[in-house]
């Protein structure tokens, strides 16, 4: 897009009355925002939505002055801007009907690889929801997902910083401008985050992090993802927000059960027992509802030198070089492990690309 059709696509945006969708539909009918200013009114008046008190507001000339402030800002501060009709728009935000008409964004997003789930869930995750996200994460590294919050308190940080810590690509959604960032005490995350990932947002720099702001900023982070996952959340909150979003934009969501006496897992008890949310009690429980190929990712990823063991995973990778492929009761009796042990060693050296599954339970070392 010229500078040209971006003033005027601000401008656009800048006409009381004019939202995503009716921005939308002009655009599409007109073709550019500069000739949707540049028609007739007669031309304006035959497109559903726009009535006589709308077509009253394009004769506002102010307009075209915050246009001017903000793209000031915006190659002042060299913020990457993507309208709905732009092939680097998120994809499946694309098809929802009520999806931003441009997005402002900053860092180094790349959103070519179509994993991407979304992580949400209270401002006061527990010991619980930290341990489950550290291990979920973990367990989906070597699928290399993108993983996207909303940068807030709580699951969304600690979701941010963990796909950090497993070198994945992070995306916050903000409800506010890009000249600032809320809560202020997350900013040491910042230049981390836009070295692998970085900032998305609607709002111009004049926007405040207000309240409203924090539910439309909910509806990006449920459309671009291909699933929404729930880590905790009480009765009430924005998760529960973002998951109905999802809900209504037919995508996958998940949830994590928790104890029927815990405050912070009754909303996602909730999302299941009410089934608009599929229970979430390992990696392996989204990887196959989304019907992801673990067998062609483990494939990409095993030639890697160097991966990591930890203790219990080498003594089981030593033990199947030296015996080919064996079955997993007779692996944890030769490796002095129980059952329930093994098989979640087993699922992270798969996931790792150390090991792979064969058909009768039979598992080698690759």
């Amino acid at each position: 897009m010229n500078d040209q059709e971006l003033f005027y696509l601000l401008a656009l945006q800048r006409v009381e009355g004019v939202g995503d969708i009716i921005a939308k539909k002009l655009l599409t009918q007109f073709g550019s925002a500069e000739a949707v200013f540049k028609a007739k009114v007669s031309q304006l008046n035959a497109i559903d939505g726009i009535g006589s008190v709308l077509l009253k507001n394009f004769k506002d000339q102010s307009v075209f002055a915050k246009a001017e402030r903000e793209l000031e800002f915006i190659f002042s501060n060299q913020i990457t801007v993507t309208t709905f009709q732009d092939a680097d728009y998120p994809e499946r935000l694309k098809h929802c009907f009520d999806g931003p008409l441009v997005l402002f964004s900053s860092g180094t997003i790349n959103l070519k690889n179509q994993k991407i789930i979304s992580i949400v869930g209270t401002r006061q995750i527990t010991s619980y929801g930290l341990e489950f996200c550290r291990k979920f994460i973990a367990e989906l590294a070597p699928l290399n997902p993108v993983i996207v919050s909303g940068f807030a308190y709580g699951v969304d940080i600690v979701a941010h910083q963990l796909a950090m810590e497993n070198n994945l690509q992070t995306i916050g959604v903000v409800a506010h401008g890009l000249n600032q960032i809320y809560p202020k005490s997350h900013k040491k995350y910042v230049a981390k985050m836009e070295e692998n990932g970085g900032f998305i947002t609607e709002f111009w720099s004049t926007s405040n992090p207000d309240k409203e702001n924090f539910v439309r900023r909910n509806r990006i982070v449920a459309g671009m993802a291909e699933a929404t996952i729930v880590i905790e959340s009480a009765e009430r909150g924005g998760s529960l927000i973002t998951a109905n979003l999802a809900n209504d934009y037919n995508r996958d969501v998940f949830a994590v059960p928790g104890r029927v006496t815990d405050k912070y897992s009754q909303g996602c008890n909730t999302l299941i027992k009410t089934q608009k949310a599929n229970v979430l009690t390992s990696a392996s429980d989204l990887i196959y509802m989304l019907n992801w190929d673990i067998e062609k990712e483990v494939k990409s990823v095993q030639k890697q030198l160097f991966v990591a063991l930890d203790d219990d995973e080498q003594k089981i990778y030593d033990y199947l070089l030296q015996s080919g492929k064996e079955v997993l009761d007779i692996i944890a009796l030769h490796c002095e492990f129980p059952i329930y042990k093994i098989s979640g060693i087993l699922l992270n050296m798969e996931l790792k690309g150390v090991i792979r599954p064969l058909p009768g339970k039979l598992f080698e070392a690759i």
